[in-house]
């Protein structure tokens, strides 16, 4: 029993590394982002569409994963995703100009499909009463990968000072290229963990299954789980004969499933619209907007790593107890509270360029590409919100120096905003997410689907939550520009109500229960 219990965490880590990756992915980005943009002297649609077209990546591979998951099986896709992973970290760190360095971040957004696969293997291999804790390791272990990140990012920023091999120009290929060791040890470790048994039955090799379940389950429950899992697979004669992805396909969007697909898409919309990855991809430029220096902004975000981790891990071993519901509408709601409040903080912002302000950018910023003088042209100036402001040092800094100079001055010229409860808001959102939405959202969608459509189904439902991902995050440098920093963080809490709302309705505990109970509550017969 022991054995088989360790077996599965041992399974679930490895699996769930994955996530480390992608943490540690996105937020190298963050740091790496105004450097990247002052290289390649980027608008801020370049900006977003650097990010964006990750997800990008993922969308194109989600059309392709689950059938290869259904082919190939859940172990080797993983093993191709790191391979992936490996490959974006490379082309990343060595890009010469913007398209190489978009091409890469493209192959890592077809990578990011780990984040599916491996929420697909863990929801297989444990048991009901764990599934859920192991399941939302996915989101602790992005969280480590990001805390990790924001560390290395840090560190690196310090090391401009004092570093001779260290500069603007290449500060951010050492940020990009830090995740490789990790890609290789991923890589590594996954040639230990067994295929999904529930795969291998689906597929008939019944004796091959025997063999995993043995790993993972006490042998007198091995023939009990053949079983239940073999009458999942074969309820009836249409399911049974099913061997393509469109016969899935088809009975996803069946009135069968109606419900279970309305919780799938509700829920994903609702997380990927509530703006996670805009804030982890552009954490020091939201940062900037209340007033930091450029490494006050570092050291935040490692602050931010700390909080979500510490979240995380109380999700984790709260989710069993509380039940996936009531965390999600809980999380939802101070999701709600903590965008009204940095919306509030900023209602009021006004900058002024002073004389003042032009001596502290001179102080702040050090590097020789800036031209600081030009400053003097906007001397007794006074802006009402940062959309102006941003407007008018478009019209005096070129592309390379506008990434560069853009937060210093933000920083010293800043009156209004109500700091405290800007990054109360920030954090409070940090803790809501990796509380409940963040790690619960893989736990619903490796619980809901049944297991004869389940490769297919957990692709579309991380489809949907990608498009809706990418709906915030590549526009998000423009609306910065266009409509400002409090109406972005309006509209967020406007999409936690509806999602709340919806969901309020609609969502279901599955706590406690197994992949086959739950198939029989909610698909109609």
């Amino acid at each position: 029993m022991v054995s088989t219990n360790n077996n599965v965490t041992k399974y679930a880590l490895i699996a769930a590394f994955g996530g480390f990756v992608f943490g540690l992915d996105a937020a190298n980005l963050s740091g790496a982002v105004r450097y990247i943009s002052s290289y390649f002297e980027l608008t801020s649609s370049q900006v977003g569409f650097v990010a964006g077209i990750t997800l990008w990546g993922v969308i194109f591979a989600l059309f392709f994963t689950g059938m290869l998951c259904e082919w190939f099986g859940r172990k080797k896709v993983l093993i191709a995703i790191a391979i992936g992973y490996a490959l974006s970290s490379l082309l990343s760190a060595t890009a010469v100009s913007y398209e190489m360095l978009a091409f890469g971040r493209f192959i890592g957004g077809l990578a990011f499909a780990s984040i599916t696969v491996s929420a697909m293997y863990v929801g297989e291999i444990t048991p009901p009463s764990q599934r859920g804790k192991f399941v939302s390791v996915n989101q602790f272990m992005i969280a480590l990968g990001l805390l990790l990140a924001f560390i290395i990012n840090y560190f690196l920023l310090r090391g401009l000072s004092v570093n001779e091999y260290l500069d603007g120009e290449n500060v951010w290929r050492f940020m990009l290229g830090s995740e490789l060791v990790a890609n290789v040890i991923w890589l590594s470790l996954l040639f230990l963990v067994p295929e999904s048994p529930r795969w291998l039955l689906k597929k008939g090799r019944e004796e091959e299954a025997r063999q995993a379940f043995a790993k993972l389950v006490p042998a007198d429950q091995i023939e009990s789980t053949v079983v239940a899992v073999r009458e999942s697979l074969s309820k009836d004669n249409e399911a049974n004969s099913m061997r393509e992805i469109w016969g899935q396909l088809k009975t996803l969007f069946s009135g069968r499933m109606r419900l279970v697909l309305a919780i799938a898409v509700v829920y994903a919309i609702t997380q990927g619209a509530t703006g996670m990855n805009a804030v982890l991809f552009f954490a020091p430029m939201i940062f900037e907007q209340v007033g930091m220096s450029v490494e006050d902004t570092f050291m935040q975000t490692v602050s931010m790593g700390v909080f979500g981790l510490v979240a995380t891990v109380i999700a984790i071993f709260s989710i069993e107890r509380l039940g996936r519901r009531f965390l999600t509408l809980a999380g939802l709601a101070l999701v709600i509270i903590a965008h009204t409040s940095t919306w509030y903080s900023f209602s009021n912002a006004t900058y002024d360029i002073s004389p003042k302000t032009i001596t502290e950018v001179s102080e702040i910023l050090i590097d020789e590409r800036v031209d600081v003088s030009k400053l003097n042209k906007l001397a007794g100036t006074s802006f009402e919100n940062d959309v102006a402001l941003k407007a008018a040092l478009a019209n005096e800094f070129n592309k390379s120096e506008l990434p560069l100079v853009t937060g210093p001055v933000i920083n010293a010229s800043i009156n209004g905003v109500i700091a405290p409860l800007a990054l109360f808001g920030i954090f409070l959102f940090l803790a809501a997410f990796n509380l409940s939405i963040g790690p619960i959202m893989w736990v619903i969608f490796s619980e809901i689907f049944p297991n004869k459509i389940r490769s297919v189904a957990m692709p579309v439902a991380a489809l949907v939550q990608t498009i809706s991902s990418i709906l915030v995050t590549q526009p998000l440098p423009w609306l910065l520009d266009v409509i400002g920093t409090a109406s972005v963080f309006m509209v967020y809490a406007l999409v936690g109500v509806v999602g709340f709302a919806v969901m309020f309705f609609i969502l279901p505990e599955t706590k406690g229960k197994s992949i086959e109970m739950i198939e029989k509550d909610l698909v109609r017969t």
